[in-house]
This record gives C-alpha cells, sequence and structure tokens, in this order.
C-alpha cells in the first residue's frame, strides 16, 4: 500500500539529488539546532519555512515563510509550531515544519514541474515545461513518459522522446535528461509510489537542479527490503486527520502481525459500528450501512483479516468495544454493533470468535448500559462453533445478540438491525433478512434435503449445465489439455499442480475437492518443500489413503511430473516473488498462482513483466486463488468442503466471475448458488495494486469460452481497469451479459480519508471512485444494480431471462456427492469420539500461556517460586511450602557435581574429547546412574522407611539386611569417614533440622549410622542416604501429601530424579569444559591396564 511521507523524508530519500534541509518537529530544541547543522548560520544564508504536514498548496494558502534568517526562521516557528489552522476545509495542528536555503528564482520562467508514479505497465513520468502553484490542470498538460519495468530488477534507460521541447532555458534543457534519469534511479532504489516535484528550478551557477517542494508516497511493503536505505521512517496522518490512540494502536498490532488490521474512527458519538472479517467484506458492509441512509450514524471503518490469532482479535475488539463504550457517547436510541464478514476461506471463524467473545465478556456491563445489540453473520471454517459460542455468551451476559450464518445473505444483518430500530421502515426492511436456502448441508442427510419443499421450489427454478450421470467437469470445457491460446482455458480436470510450501491443509482440502468432483486423478501432483529431503507424505484421496511427493526442488518437481503446467506458490511475502521468477524459467509452468499478500509492489511487476513475456498467467498475489467447479480449486478456494457442497462447487454452472477479494469470492459462490446455476469459473485476481492478470484478461477468457453464459464483475474504488470492461462492452468485445458492481460507494461520504482493506483500493482521481465506475458499467450497457444488497437480484433477473431465450438450458440438479467426513472435523462437530492416545495433568500449552498443574507461568514468575516450585508443580502438581522449595534447590545445587573421577563424569568427558554433541556426553554420563552410583537415593528411602515402618530398632534392622547377604543402601563412603565427615551432608542435615517440622526417619538413619560405624568408620550415612530418608521427611511432614501419595512418588522413582536433574548440571559442566579445553581423544594409559590373556595360543 502507497503511504505519504514528509517532505523532509522525501528529500532525505534523494540525497544529493536535493538540497539540504531540516526536519523541525514540536519536541525539537531550537538552539541546539544550528549545532547539528552549522550551514544555517553561514554568512548572507536565507532560509525557508514550509509547514511538513502533507498539505498540499501551501504557497497559494500563504503558509510559507520565505527569505529569512534563522532568528527569523526561529520566531516564526516558536509563533505556528502546535498551533491550529482550517485550510481548504480541513482543520489540523502544526506539528512538524522543514527549514531549508531560500532559491531566489524568476517563478515565470524558471518552474518546472515533474512527477513519477507507479502504474501497472511501468513507471510513468509526467513532466511540464511551466510549474509553481498555477500547474493547473497537469493531467492535460503534461507530457508523459511510460518506463516499462525490468523484469530483471535493473533500472532501465530512459527514452525521453520530445518530453522536454517546451523548456526554453538551453542549458536547463540540456541538463534535465541526467537529472531526470537520476532521479528515477532514486525511485526505483528507494520504492516510491508516487513522487512530485513542483516546482524544480535550475540553478546556474552550479549547473544542477534545485528541488523546492516535494510530495511522495511510498510503497511501505517494501520496507523490509529498504530498512538499510530509509532508515527511521514516519507514515504520519494525513492534515486534519490525526491517529487516536485506538487508532494508532491498531496500526502498531497491525505491524506486528502477520494478519491485516484497519480502524479508522469516522463519528465517535455514531450509532452503527462495525467488525468486519476481510477486506472486500469490510467496504461491503460499509457500502451498505451508507445506502440505507446511515453515513452520518456510521462510526468506524475497520477490518480483520489473515487468520489473526485469538489474541490479536481480542485486543482488536476490546479496543472497538472501549470507543462504543467510551464517556461522553450514550446514545438515548441505543448503539448497533455489525460482527460481519464473508465466508472465509482459510481462517477458524471460531478460533477468532472466541477473542472476540473474550473481549465481549469483558465489557458486558457497559453494553448494556449502552444499549447495545450486536448481530452477527460469518462462514467458513469451525463457523459452527462460532456461532454457537456467540449465542452462548448472549445467553450468559444478557447482552441482545443475533446470530446469523452463511444461510443468511451477507449483508442482511443490517436492514434486521434496522428493522429491530421499529418505526415505519421496519417491515419494509424485513424482506431483506428472508434467507433464500433452507439449511446448511452438515446439518442434513440428503433424503431430508429432497422431500424439502423450498429446496425442490428452487432446484425446478434453477437450470443446471451436467446432465444426470455426467461427471462433473466432462462438459467441453473439462476434456483434453489446457488450451493456452488467446481463448485460454486455464484449467480443465485433468490438470495438475505442484504446491510451493508444505501446506498440508491446503492439499488436503484441494484433494477433496478433487474428490467430489469425481476427478480420477489428484490435482496436487507434489509438494515443493525446500527445507527437507525428498520423501512421500499421507494424504486422503476420498476414503483411500495415498502418498504424495515432497519433494526439495522445482526442477526435480518438473522432471518428475512433466505434464503439470501450474504452481501454487504458497512463499512467504519476504520469498514469493524470487520463487515466481524461479518457476518462470521452466517453460512447463503456465500458470502461477502466488498466494502472499505483502510483496513490495516493484518486484511484483517485474514478476509480472516477466510473465507476460513468457506467455504464464498469473493469479494474485495477496489471493486466494480461484475456482473452477469440477475442476480444479487452487488451495483453500472455497473454504470447508461445507461450503463447496452448499455452494454447488462440486459441479459447473454457467456463470465465471472475477473479484479482487478472495473473501468475496466465497460470498460471490454462495449468491450464485442461490439465485443462479452456479459458478463456472471464479478468480480472484488479488487485492494489491498490480495483480499479475486484470479483470478484463479473465473475461475475456470467459468471453470465448462457449460454456460460459453469463459474466460477473465485482469491481472497487480505486485504479482504471473497470474502464477496459466498459470499453470492451461498448465496442461490442464483449458481448455476453455481465453483472457488475465497484464497491467503495461509500468513500466519498466519509469526511476522512479510509485506508480500505485493499492496498489498491483507494481513489486518486474522480474516475476512480466506485460511484463514478459504476455509472460509467452501466451507461456501456452492463447490469449493474443500485447497491449491492439487490446484487442477487439483478443476477437472478439476468440468469433468467438467460433461461427464458433457450440460451441456458435448464436441466436437473445431479445428485450430490458422498464425502467421507474428515475425522479432527467430525470431532470438532461433536460426531465422533475416541480415547486419548495418551494423558498429561502436569501442564498445557493450549491458551494464550504456559500452565504449570494450573499455575501460568506468569503467576509462576510473578511469586518467584523458583526451580524448587516448578519441581514441585511439575512433579507433585501441587504448591508446596517455601521451605521444600528451599531443601528441593539445596538437593540439586549439593548433587550438582562430585569432580571429574566419579563414573558419570568421567564417561561424560571420554565421550565429549570423542568430538560426540553435548546430548550424547550427557546421555553416557546419565546411564551409569544406578544402584552403584548414585541411584541409592530411591532404595535407600525405601529400605529405612519399611523399617522404621516395621517398628524395628537400628540395631534389627542392620542385622536383617547382614542375615539377607545384603548391602543397606545410603551407607558407607569410599573416602569420608566419621572423622573425615561429608560437607554436603553436614549442610544438608542442618537445614533439615531447622526447617523439616519432623525429621523421624532422618533420626532413624542417624541412629543406624551409630551402629554401622561401630564396625568401620566409612559405613557413614551418605549423601544419597541422606537425601533419600530426608525427602520421605518432606513428603509426609509438609502437610500436602496423604502417606500413600509420598510412598508412591518414591516407589516411582522421584528421589533418583532429583539426583538425575541436579547431576546433570555437573556433566554439561564437564562437556563444555573440555570443549573450552580443545581436548583430543581420550586414551587410557596402557600402564593402568592389567593385560591378563590365557596362554592358549603359545607353544
Amino acid at each position: 500500500m502507497a503511504l505519504s511521507i514528509r517532505e523532509a523524508t522525501a528529500k532525505r530519500l534523494l540525497g544529493n539529488l536535493s538540497k539540504r534541509n531540516v526536519s523541525i518537529g514540536k519536541d525539537t530544541n531550537y538552539d541546539a539546532v544550528p549545532q547539528e547543522h552549522p550551514w544555517l548560520l553561514e554568512p548572507g544564508m536565507k532560509l525557508v519555512i514550509k509547514p511538513d504536514v502533507l498539505l498540499k498548496r501551501r504557497g497559494k494558502s500563504g503558509l510559507v515563510k520565505l527569505n529569512v534568517t534563522w532568528d527569523e526562521a526561529k520566531a516564526f516557528l516558536k509563533e505556528k509550531m502546535g498551533t491550529e489552522l482550517t485550510v481548504e476545509g480541513l482543520t489540523g495542528v502544526f506539528d512538524h515544519f522543514i527549514v531549508e536555503p531560500f532559491f531566489p528564482h524568476d517563478d515565470q520562467t524558471n518552474e518546472c514541474y515533474i512527477a513519477m508514479r507507479t502504474v501497472r505497465g511501468g513507471d510513468e513520468i509526467l513532466f511540464c515545461a511551466q510549474g509553481g502553484v498555477n500547474v493547473g490542470d497537469v493531467e492535460g498538460k503534461a507530457k508523459k513518459v511510460m518506463v516499462p519495468v525490468d523484469e530483471n530488477g535493473k533500472v532501465p534507460k530512459i527514452t525521453f522522446g520530445g518530453c522536454f521541447d517546451e523548456v526554453k532555458d538551453a542549458a536547463a534543457k540540456a541538463a534535465l535528461p541526467a537529472f531526470v534519469q537520476a532521479l528515477y534511479a532514486k525511485f526505483c532504489e528507494n520504492h516510491f509510489a508516487f513522487l512530485e516535484l513542483n516546482p524544480i528550478s535550475f540553478d546556474h551557477k552550479k549547473g544542477e537542479f534545485v528541488i523546492l517542494d516535494a510530495a511522495a508516497k511510498l510503497d511501505h511493503t517494501a520496507e523490509s527490503v529498504c530498512e538499510s536505505t530509509w532508515g527511521d521512517i514516519e507514515f504520519p496522518s494525513p492534515f486534519g486527520r490525526a491517529f487516536t490512540k485506538e487508532e494508532q494502536y491498531i496500526r502498531e498490532l497491525d505491524g506486528k502481525t502477520g494478519a491485516s488490521l484497519k480502524l479508522t474512527i469516522l463519528n465517535p458519538k455514531g450509532r452503527v459500528w462495525t467488525m468486519i472479517a476481510g477486506g472486500g467484506a469490510s467496504v461491503v458492509y460499509s457500502d451498505t450501512i451508507c445506502d440505507f441512509g446511515l453515513a452520518s450514524e456510521l462510526a468506524n471503518y475497520g477490518e480483520y483479516s489473515g487468520a489473526p490469532s485469538e489474541a490479536t482479535t481480542y485486543e482488536y475488539a476490546k479496543t472497538v468495544l472501549s470507543l462504543i463504550c467510551a464517556e461522553g457517547t450514550y446514545r438515548e436510541e441505543g448503539k448497533i454493533l455489525l460482527i460481519g464478514g464473508g465466508i472465509a476461506n482459510f481462517t477458524s471463524v471460531a478460533d477468532t470468535f472466541r477473542g472476540i467473545i473474550k473481549a465481549l465478556k469483558e465489557f458486558a456491563e457497559r453494553l448494556k448500559q449502552f444499549k447495545v445489540r450486536v448481530y452477527v453473520r460469518r462462514g467458513g471454517p469451525n463457523y459452527q462453533d462460532g456461532l454457537r459460542m456467540m449465542r452462548e455468551v448472549g445467553k450468559q451476559t444478557g447482552i441482545a445478540i443475533k446470530v446469523y450464518g452463511p444461510e443468511t445473505y451477507i449483508t442482511a444483518i443490517i436492514p434486521i438491525a434496522l428493522a429491530d430500530d421499529g418505526g415505519a421502515e421496519a417491515d419494509k426492511l424485513q424482506k431483506y433478512a428472508e434467507l433464500p436456502r433452507a439449511r446448511t448441508w452438515v446439518d442434513v442427510r440428503q433424503e431430508d434435503v429432497e422431500k424439502d419443499a423450498k429446496f425442490n421450489k428452487v432446484t425446478d427454478d434453477i437450470a443446471h449445465r451436467s446432465a444426470p450421470g455426467d461427471a462433473p467437469g466432462d462438459s467441453a470445457a473439462g476434456k483434453g489439455a489446457a488450451d493456452h491460446g488467446d481463448g485460454r482455458v486455464l484449467f480443465t480436470n485433468q490438470s495438475r499442480c505442484f504446491v510451493w510450501g508444505l501446506q498440508e491443509r491446503a492439499v488436503q482440502e484441494m484433494l477433496d475437492f478433487d474428490h467430489v468432483c469425481k476427478r480420477a486423478k489428484p490435482s496436487v501432483a507434489a509438494i515443493i518443500y525446500e527445507f527437507s529431503v525428498s520423501h512421500l507424505r499421507p494424504f486422503y484421496f476420498g476414503s483411500e489413503e495415498i502418498f504424495m511427493p515432497v519433494v526439495q526442488t522445482l526442477k526435480e518437481a518438473c522432471e518428475k511430473f512433466p505434464e503439470v503446467d501450474t504452481l501454487v506458490n504458497f512463499a512467504s511475502m519476504r520469498s514469493a516473488d524470487k520463487v515466481s521468477q524461479l518457476a518462470l524459467d521452466f517453460p512447463q509452468i503456465k500458470n502461477l498462482a502466488i498466494i502472499a499478500e505483502g510483496i513490495p509492489e516493484r518486484r511484483t511487476r517485474e514478476v509480472n513483466a516477466a510473465a507476460r513475456r513468457r506467455g504464464v498467467t498469473i493469479i494474485g498475489p495477496a489471493t486466494v486463488g480461484g475456482i473452477k467447479p469440477g475442476c480444479l480449486r487452487i488451495g483453500n478456494t472455497g473454504g470447508k468442503l461445507e461450503n463447496i457442497m452448499n455452494s454447488k462447487l462440486y459441479r459447473p454452472g454457467s456463470v465465471g466471475f472475477v473479484t479482487k477479494s478472495g473473501g468475496m469470492l466465497n460470498e460471490l459462490n454462495n449468491v450464485l448458488s442461490m439465485v443462479s446455476d452456479g459458478c463456472y469459473e471464479g478468480v480472484a485476481i488479488g487485492g494489491d495494486r498490480f495483480p499479475g492478470t486484470s479483470m478484463m484478461e479473465h473475461l475475456m477468457r470467459y468471453q470465448k469460452d462457449p460454456n460460459v453464459k453469463m459474466m460477473m464483475l465485482l469491481g472497487e474504488v480505486g485504479g482504471d481497469v473497470e474502464y477496459e470492461v466498459v470499453r470492451a462492452i461498448q465496442s461490442k468485445t464483449i458481448t455476453k451479459p455481465v453483472v457488475a458492481w465497484c464497491v467503495g460507494t461509500c468513500a466519498p461520504l466519509f469526511s476522512t480519508e479510509v485506508s480500505f482493506g485493499h492496498a489498491g483500493a483507494w481513489a486518486g482521481a474522480e474516475s476512480e471512485h466506485a460511484t463514478a465506475k459504476n455509472a460509467a458499467l452501466r451507461a456501456a450497457g452492463a447490469h449493474v444494480p443500485n447497491s449491492f444488497q439487490d446484487l442477487g437480484n439483478v443476477i437472478h433477473e439476468v440468469f433468467e431471462d438467460l433461461c427464458d431465450k433457450g440460451v441456458i438450458e435448464r436441466k436437473p440438479e445431479p445428485e450430490a456427492p458422498r464425502v467421507p467426513m474428515d475425522y479432527m472435523w467430525a470431532k470438532k462437530l461433536g460426531l465422533v469420539r475416541k480415547p486419548k492416545g495418551f494423558v498429561s495433568t502436569i501442564s498445557d500449552d493450549r491458551g494464550e500461556e504456559l500452565v504449570y498443574a494450573g499455575f501460568p507461568i506468569s503467576k509462576v514468575l510473578k511469586e518467584n517460586m523458583g526451580p524448587g516450585g516448578v519441581i514441585s508443580l511439575l512433579w507433585f502438581k501441587r504448591p508446596l511450602p517455601d521451605f521444600c522449595y528451599r531443601y528441593l534447590e539445596m538437593v540439586l545445587m549439593l548433587t550438582a557435581d562430585h569432580g571429574p573421577a566419579v563414573c558419570g563424569a568421567h564417561n561424560t568427558i571420554v565421550t565429549a574429547r570423542a568430538g560426540k554433541d553435548l546430548i550424547s556426553s550427557l546421555v553416557t554420563g546419565l546411564l551409569t546412574i544406578g544402584d552403584r552410583f548414585g541411584g541409592a537415593c530411591d532404595q535407600a528411602a525405601q529400605q529405612f522407611w519399611a523399617a522404621k515402618s516395621a517398628g524395628l530398632s537400628p540395631e534389627e534392622f542392620v542385622k536383617s539386611y547382614k542375615a539377607q547377604n545384603k548391602l543397606l543402601m545410603g551407607i558407607g563412603h569410599k573416602i569420608k569417614s566419621v572423622h573425615n565427615p561429608d560437607m554436603r551432608v553436614q549442610l544438608l542435615k542442618r537445614f533439615t533440622k531447622a526447617n523439616f517440622k519432623k525429621t523421624e526417619l532422618i533420626d532413624f538413619a542417624l541412629a543406624v549410622e551409630q551402629v554401622t560405624t561401630k564396625k568401620k568408620d566409612t559405613l557413614i550415612l551418605n549423601v544419597d542416604g541422606l537425601i533419600g530418608v530426608s525427602m520421605v521427611d518432606m513428603l509426609c511432614g509438609c502437610g500436602s501429601f496423604s502417606e500413600q501419595e509420598a510412598r508412591d512418588f518414591v516407589d516411582n522413582g522421584c528421589i533418583n530424579g532429583l539426583f538425575v536433574l541436579g547431576r546433570s548440571i555437573g556433566f554439561i559442566g564437564h562437556y563444555l569444559d573440555q570443549k573450552r579445553l580443545k581436548m583430543g581423544l581420550y586414551r587410557h594409559d596402557a600402564d593402568d591396564i592389567a593385560y591378563v590373556l590365557p596362554d592358549l595360543g603359545r607353544e
């Protein structure tokens, strides 16, 4: 999307082509400015000062201060900075100025106009020999030069022809070609979308041009590729349109997420508020609200799309609801909130609604106080769950909510809401709420549908192309290979494609579509995924499991499947252009769908130029794709299988249509299934400014396809592609009936400039307004409704007329194919149940925040539970007293290491020196832990606890194990003794005595030690034994466990777990130590080995 920048920013980006300047803001320290820019105080320096607030015609409005010193400029700035002024009907604040050297010149003979702008075919340069404030009608008088886009990204040399012939100054005329060429290089390098210099003057002393005034727009999608050249960039709001804190917050939120979020406040005290999903749908809703005479009551324009997360939609909804319930905006008659949208292709309606519902619950009381009525209409993946949750939140909170699904016309909730206001118009408005479809596909069996009276009436009235028993796609358009001539047929029921990117969900949905269309082969031949080795991946084709090839390169895919001619490019916006350029190097690729949104416009046009030269059809970018019933769907086009069935997209209809919006493509399929025999082919060319193909190109394909009987176009505000259709209808190039509507008729009714959901949806001229386009289409002979609300009626009238004339033959509806339901989808709908594969009761990562045993991770950190607290939650599933946390942490510290000589550390060191990785080295050390090394904790606890519970005395306990010839675990040390105690044991013993409520088993173990050390002074209670018995005392004495629970934890190995966890710290330390020392391969000293071999081989 092209966004305006300040004049100072534009001149900075032009580098040495522009004179030096200073940008002054409201926080600027005027006294410090000359220190940074000493040229301001040069002798004789005269300056010019202008407001830099995206305001045109500043000179005509007397807002420019000329020929002043820095001191005079400073006084002027202090006077004007922060002041509010109304200019040409716009009231705004002067919060930025630009200061630059004053250049005296003759404004009659030394002022030229030059502008550059991006258009679909290239970059257009406009030049007027006479510029300045009286430049007049630039479009009418400017000389224009079109510079084709170089598909390799190079800056082409411009052929100017007679562009500068009217320049009278010979020196200026001679210098202009080089200056404009250099200017154009900066235009390309910085991804300008528009650059206007008015005027420029020629400095005869220096032999160079001086840029006096500049206005510019940058393609903000190029921010990632222009980071180094742009530097710190700002896209300010237009003059008179300062962003509110809510709008600014949504802009910032939009920049942090891959989804699209828009919010413009039109009337903060308005009655009608919207929260619409989808760029195209959001404009349609705004249009319809205005069509019902409520432009002055429309409070906001906004949209969310691109599968935003639950957290994102919550923040978005919370912001809108805070505005609805803002102080000072109460309306006695109440307010209306429309939560609407088209039928989603891939966004989970339930997931996005969860965020909205959370916000609704939070604002429930305020919404009721403000008498807010909520109307919901949505369709798409998981919409049943989403609508159910919306109904439930209405019942739970008492908010007045009415909920509708895709069986309702997309904008019907608007008249429904207005009819609920009552009054004389209520009955008239109610007619728009009629539901044209009986029930949705998933809710009813086939036999129930066939008995439904409404179903029979509709099917009797609708003509269908396919005869009973015909396989969908077996019409003339569905046989044989695709024709890539002038009357190109993009897809047949034999067409196959590659999918770039591991888009498993999209691929499965394509295969499901193939199955219901009765295709013999899946439409996807292979998946290209560069980050994996080639392999096979399972999918379902109907009820049969198949294995799809996944390859690393497009070259490998083309070699394996030479018949494939289509690539569906799911690469991200950062790499989609490179993948597309790569695809164009393979002659077999004739169709390319580019899904990504936000590709820099210059790179998009480079791909488009290369595609046109090679005869490749591009759908996109910023598109969901397209669909040809009975033949092929691109990616997620058409949404879930339910919508495919409801819209009868499993067989061809008679209507070919084209739109920019992917969401509206789904909606139009829905409408066509209700009012005609349905879609023959539908294409969403993409919402970016420069789609790879135009609407006209697709309409011409439909014109030449005998199977298309009528056409439909859904255009929008901005651009001029619809006028190509106007000329084609007027010249009889298009002779088939065209139903057309351009959305965005609301734009002129808004008091401020609105950034609509699509990048290309903004009008740069009067002719680009939607109203002007609709009028031109109507005058040319297209069938244009009075509003989008009437679009379905107009389509139905044209369709019925063609049926009556015999152009469309009425045929009965073929039986709908049976569809195996995906298990996961059936599970979401509550139709099946299945035992869980395994159960987890300690943690949950599914929500907004990680949860440990019911404790959100933020609470764990806030309460400073530490590692001991985390162990208590994940091992014992409950919080424990603070002394338990400190005890557990102390055990970890005491067991972390015991030097490099013990077997575990030795193994870790040897493995590390063999060049193995950290995990391998750690595991070799851990595998030594057992009864003989470190693993005595559990057995010591079990032995001592059993003896104490049985009532044995220490002497009896020792004698019983001696009689069984068994070792007492936790007793004895190789080095330490009564006279050389283990400090670890001493420290742990002091802590437990000072903090534990009971130390019964510790005391028993110490009494046993008194017995064993009488025999030998090294038979002390060692650290393993003390950890074992102290752990039992902690479990039994902290008050959080029953005795049986404590026994279960000990029997399950939790005490050894502490040793493993602690000693892992030391093993990792030894590994890192050896790597740091760069120690070589370890070989044991032969002198340290006793070689004892038998004498069998000796004579």
